[in-house]
């Protein structure tokens, strides 16, 4: 058969016992060496494209929950991986089990792009947008959480430190098959990067942050569960997200999954940081942040007038910004949501907070449309003589918030707006060969491309370099010492 390799269905039970088939001390570091040498999105090149990050995410998740030492005469062969990871893309879902059903269809799609896209996304993005985000963007309110200090409290070191660590140790993963030992700081070719960030800060932060053992993987794997459906298992949270690196699997620490490691040094990985250590107010001044940090993306439109939010009768506000162009207005609601783990496993559930959190948005913008069409006193100086668009930016993409299944649960209007992330929007404010209304516009002309995510609307287009994005990265300490920079 082997072409590759599985001509029907597989069920999970299949797949978890043919993973269990090897023993995981020989079977982890080849996942690692291959996460390593597949890395970014060169997995299109792997072997019948089986290799993709997800796949050996799971495959490393399932062997350290299920494997045992004593299976096996521990041999473990290239084929006995590419296997396994066959068997992973055959598995069934419940859309074939519920026979296609409209639901089954939405689930399906809001389950495989959670799975999926959240490995595709761009490295240097996350990571720069983290400094530009909280170090770079000024409050409009005073912060009592995100005071000085903070990240010392929080990270046991400066931000601008503990990114550096997460490029340094994703630098190390891909080029160490996977690893990093911290005998390695000892090493003379380490003096200057020791000389940059110091051997104990570089330690204390992988081992406080980085580092999980198989006993609390196992205990945090079973804890974070929502569903008992064996269909679902593979959507679940895996521990990997929150601690990339495994104790146990020496020599050094193991990353099973080297695409994981950049995502802690991403707003979204501060974000749980932050939440558990610092509760709601954590949340709150990051969601008043963000809004500013949106209205910096965009001023960088050459184009436009940006207005902020209009405050008018009894202290009710407009949208976030209003940005106007010659040709469009268009209204920005900010909301530094993200999908829920239900999201993530096909539960398309009108009660969710996310989802009513983007309908919320998008009533917000809807108001703010009709107090500018009736002329109200306070909006007078937004013109009425365009075409009106609402763009409602989150911090983490909604891959499928603009697809017809997923406007289902907004309220009903012909009015166009866009959920997009805060990455799709960094791109749009860079385009150079086309004006970012017209884009907007063309978009919305086209029936089908208005269901997709806009970055479906940047394909092609010239991209000229974020400003903003760029500041941020080179803040970062290997950027301030050109020795040591890799790009």
């Amino acid at each position: 058969m082997a072409a590759y390799l599985y001509d029907r269905l597989v069920t999970d039970h299949e797949y978890v016992q043919r993973v269990r088939q090897q023993r995981p001390s020989v079977l982890l570091p080849m996942i690692a060496a291959a996460s390593a040498r597949w890395h970014d999105a060169t997995w299109w090149n792997s072997p019948f494209r089986k290799y993709t990050p997800w796949a050996l995410a799971d495959a490393a998740r399932v062997s350290l929950t299920y494997g045992n030492e004593y299976r096996g005469d521990g041999s473990c062969t290239d084929n006995d991986l590419l296997s396994m990871l066959a068997a992973y893309a055959a598995l069934t879902d419940p859309m074939v089990r519920d026979k296609g059903t409209y639901e089954s269809v939405s689930g399906w799609l809001l389950r495989v792009s959670g799975e999926q896209f959240p490995f595709q996304e761009s490295g240097f993005s996350d990571l720069a947008r983290t400094a530009a985000l909280f170090e770079q963007t000024p409050p409009a309110r005073t912060p009592t959480c995100l005071v000085d200090g903070w990240d010392e409290e929080l990270l046991g070191c400066s931000l601008s430190d503990y990114v550096g660590v997460t490029q340094l140790l994703h630098v190390s993963a891909q080029h160490n098959g996977g690893r990093f030992d911290l005998a390695w700081l000892e090493q003379p070719q380490m003096e200057k990067v020791c000389s940059v960030i110091p051997a104990d800060t570089i330690r204390e932060v992988i081992e406080r942050h980085f580092v999980i053992d198989q006993k609390t993987f196992q205990a945090e794997n079973e804890a974070r569960r929502l569903s008992r459906d064996p269909h679902l298992r593979r959507f679940e949270y895996n521990p990997l997200r929150g601690h990339p690196f495994l104790s146990g699997f020496e020599p050094g620490y193991l990353a099973p999954s080297t695409h994981l490691i950049t995502p802690k040094g991403s707003p979204l990985g501060l974000y749980y940081l932050g939440m558990s250590r610092f509760g709601n107010s954590f949340a709150q001044e990051l969601g008043d942040l963000f809004e500013q940090y949106i209205g910096r993306q965009l001023r960088l439109l050459p184009d436009a007038t940006v207005y902020p939010e209009i405050i008018y009768r009894d202290e009710r506000r407009s949208v976030d910004w209003i940005v106007v162009f010659d040709d469009l207005v268009l209204l920005v609601e900010v909301k530094s949501t993200r999908p829920t783990q239900q999201l993530r496993l096909g539960v398309l559930d009108r009660t969710n907070t996310a989802l009513r959190q983007l309908k919320h948005a998008r009533q917000q913008v809807e108001k703010t449309a009709s107090l500018i069409a009736s002329r109200h006193p306070n909006f007078t100086h937004v013109p009425v003589d365009r075409p009106v668009h609402g763009l409602v930016v989150t911090m983490e993409p909604f891959h499928t918030a603009n697809a017809p299944f997923q406007r289902e649960v907004k309220q009903e209007s012909d009015m166009c707006v866009t959920v997009c992330s805060a990455a799709e929007l960094e791109h749009l404010v860079t385009v150079q060969d086309t004006p970012a209304s017209q884009v907007l516009l063309e978009r919305q002309a086209d029936a089908l491309q208005a269901t997709y995510s806009l970055g479906t609307a940047l394909t092609g287009k010239n991209l000229g370099r974020n400003t903003i994005l760029d500041a941020g990265w080179n803040s970062y300490p290997w950027k301030r010492h050109a020795e040591l920079a890799e790009g």
